[in-house]
């Protein structure tokens, strides 16, 4: 009973979190190409909310939110595999709510948190029934063109489990999504070898990083790998190589990597307990610095809007392109403007989100003319955007 009160604690406060962080951001230019695109699972869930909830940022993030929520009690419910105490589950929860991949992905629309979502589900609908197994590879495969690792990394399992059947369904699966998803390969052929790496540290911080890595290895060396290492394995490891010909979209890799973080708690916890008392300074001193890390991470994230008063150009703000737009839509109604030439796509498609549409008659310049509206933006008392209100007779 205790652990699910702590659970539910964790959840609530994550949930009051992500929700107060929908209200300082605004939609990001992929998040409208998203909802103006094809065909996307993702695409069609965010247009049921925003029929439902109305048109506003709440209805837009909700979804990720509860994604986010679902799949962290499906990594706590799975993670039972592999931790046999509920608080080293509950301190894995704690990791991966606060790891800044995951804290991106539950509230940024984007396809990684339905992909870190299916990965979970299907895990442990697997771990419950292996008949899961075969039934929900067909339905996964609609989720995201980046399922295609999930397919490659079951087929490498299923070749060391000698089941060549499941290997065969999912290299067909696998060659069928790649056939019609395609994989880019644009972009001039350059190595970004310390890039993708500089990328995961700061998507799971250094040092959770670098112990991922270790553990893939080490668990390599000792022959001890299984469903969840050969999904990590395969993604992470295509990854690298890709990398040292093109720039990389991580977040299609990052999803499978956090699939090893209950195998990197299960080592780390068993490595610390098999020690005396005295010989466990070292494992709490890096669990301690880690977690000091990530709270840092999300407070930073909490406070971003400060960080504007310390940049020159506030466009160097990690959080700028999801900045501006909701509070210049708001500036622009309280001057009872409804339309505007923004003379910027991205900034035109997102002002149309807050029902700001087009028109010739309002044009939006950084040069004042006479009988400008001037509007400016401010956070925390720092100035962060200014425009002017031009109106164009015709």
């Amino acid at each position: 009973m205790k652990k699910y009160l702590i659970l539910f604690l964790i959840l609530g406060l994550d949930a009051l979190f992500l929700l107060y962080e929908t209200s300082q951001l605004s939609i990001g230019y992929s998040e409208v190409t998203l909802l103006n695109g094809g065909f996307s699972v993702l695409k069609y869930i965010e247009e049921f909310s925003l029929a439902t909830f109305g048109q506003n940022d709440v209805a837009l993030r909700l979804p990720m939110i509860l994604l986010h929520l679902s799949s962290a009690l499906l990594l706590f419910h799975f993670s039972k595999k592999y931790l046999k105490y509920d608080r080293d589950r509950l301190w894995l929860l704690v990791v991966f709510i606060l790891l800044p991949g995951v804290l991106s992905s539950s509230i940024v629309v984007n396809s990684a948190g339905l992909v870190i979502f299916s990965l979970f589900l299907y895990l442990n609908l697997y771990s419950i029934n292996p008949y899961f197994k075969y039934l929900l590879l067909v339905p996964i495969w609609f989720v995201s063109p980046s399922i295609i690792f999930l397919y490659l990394g079951l087929m490498f399992y299923a070749i060391k489990e000698k089941n060549y059947r499941f290997a065969l369904l999912n290299l067909f699966l696998f060659s069928s999504s790649l056939y019609v998803n395609g994989f880019d390969t644009t972009g001039l052929p350059k190595g970004h070898f310390l890039d993708t790496l500089a990328i995961y540290s700061a998507i799971f911080t250094p040092i959770v990083f670098v112990y991922i890595f270790y553990i893939l290895y080490r668990r390599y060396v000792t022959s001890r790998e299984d469903i969840l290492w050969y999904i990590s394995s395969t993604a992470f490891m295509i990854s690298l190589l890709l990398s040292f010909r093109q720039r990389l979209h991580l977040e299609n890799f990052a999803p499978y990597i956090l699939l090893a973080l209950p195998i990197a708690a299960q080592t780390f916890y068993h490595s610390y307990r098999v020690r005396l008392k005295q010989f466990r300074g070292t494992y709490k001193t890096i669990f301690i610095i880690s977690l000091l890390f990530l709270s840092l991470n999300a407070t930073m994230v909490l406070f971003n809007k400060y960080i504007y008063c310390f940049l020159d150009d506030p466009q160097e703000h990690f959080a700028y392109d999801m900045h501006i737009a909701k509070d210049l839509a708001e500036k622009l109604k309280e001057k009872n403007i409804a339309c505007v030439n923004a003379n910027n796509k991205k900034l035109q498609l997102r002002l149309k989100f807050y029902e700001i549409g087009y028109c010739q008659g309002n044009t939006l310049s950084k040069i004042k003319h006479k009988d400008s509206i001037n509007v400016t933006i401010s956070y925390k008392g720092c100035k962060v955007y200014k425009t002017y209100v031009t109106k164009i007779n015709k």
